[in-house]
């Protein structure tokens, strides 16, 4: 779960080292697993925390997703979208977006993360398609994004969301990124947090989504052995090419923390046992463990060794 979570809706709804020579250098990505950190904290103690990191310290991360945008009351006191507290031209994301285009420019795909615990965003372009979706679709295109992860912990129908994902479609063309971010137990058949049902979303729109940033953790699945992760796969149904392994990189981000020992038995499991294992998504990489706000690469490093070798 990204930050709180809301209760359960059930499945059956309605339709600081430098970087010369690093220690940590990891291979490059094998061709369609993904090492995707999610960034949401831009600043800590008032500091900027610069997603650089990654690619300075040669972590093998392959995917960031710039978290949380949010669509607005057009008609409340605030800015239409806004990242997190801001709008996302406010000066304080100068720095990050100079740095996302970086990183980009170095093969890192950057996508955005839009929804999370906080409601509104998926009821508006639900119910009000016409007002929020090109809000949506403009600030994707203002920032050059690759992509956007769809995460939907509200009440969705299963036609809104299909929507959304054609719009997508039409507007940024076949290489556009469209991921989304269900708990893990949504992929098997069982709790659920965004109405629609999972599966049968897969059924309408696989073709068309990239892959499915699962979580597990926060008691809708767990990475401390690959149990959960098979009962995904297991169902037959969305291929392990499309299930990327959500985890938590600190305990201080949610429960159900795997130690990083643990997560990369796990992690080198399911590379023997599935040979077109998705990945690994890691929420979220400011505090990231062993080297925390300090040096919060060292986790992409870590599970890269399991990841990629």
């Amino acid at each position: 779960m990204h930050m709180t979570r809301r209760g359960v809706l059930l499945a059956s709804l309605a339709l600081s080292m430098t970087a010369a020579a690093p220690a940590w250098a990891a291979p490059s990505a094998a061709p369609g697993r993904r090492l995707a950190l999610y960034y949401q904290t831009q600043y800590t103690n008032g500091t900027y925390v610069s997603p650089l990191g990654l690619t300075e310290h040669g972590t093998g991360a392959t995917h960031v997703l710039v978290a949380a945008v949010h669509l607005n009351d057009v008609n409340g006191p605030y800015a239409p979208v806004h990242l997190n507290d801001d709008p996302p031209e406010a000066a304080k994301f100068d720095a990050m977006w100079r740095d996302l285009k970086t990183m980009q420019g170095q093969g890192v795909r950057v996508l955005a993360m839009l929804g999370g615990a906080a409601p509104g965003s998926f009821r508006r372009l639900d119910t009000e398609f016409g007002t929020y979706y090109p809000l949506l679709r403009d600030f994707l295109r203002r920032y050059a994004l690759d992509g956007v992860d769809l995460d939907v912990e509200e009440d969705m129908s299963l036609a809104g969301i299909v929507r959304v994902i054609d719009a997508l479609r039409a507007d940024f063309g076949p290489d556009f990124l469209i991921t989304l971010a269900p708990v893990a137990s949504a992929l098997a058949g069982g709790g659920n947090l965004s109405g629609f049902d999972y599966e049968q979303l897969y059924r309408h729109r696989g073709g068309d989504i990239a892959w499915f940033n699962a979580q597990f953790y926060n008691g809708w699945g767990s990475l401390a052995s690959t149990r959960d992760y098979d009962a995904v796969v297991r169902r037959g149904l969305i291929p392990a090419a499309k299930v990327v392994a959500g985890a938590l990189t600190s305990p201080d981000n949610g429960n159900g923390h795997v130690g990083l020992a643990t997560l990369k038995k796990t992690v080198g499991a399911l590379r023997t046992k599935y040979s077109g294992f998705g990945g690994v998504a890691g929420w979220e990489y400011f505090n990231s463990q062993p080297g925390g706000t300090d040096a919060p690469w060292q986790w992409a490093a870590e599970v890269s060794t399991a990841l990629f070798r």
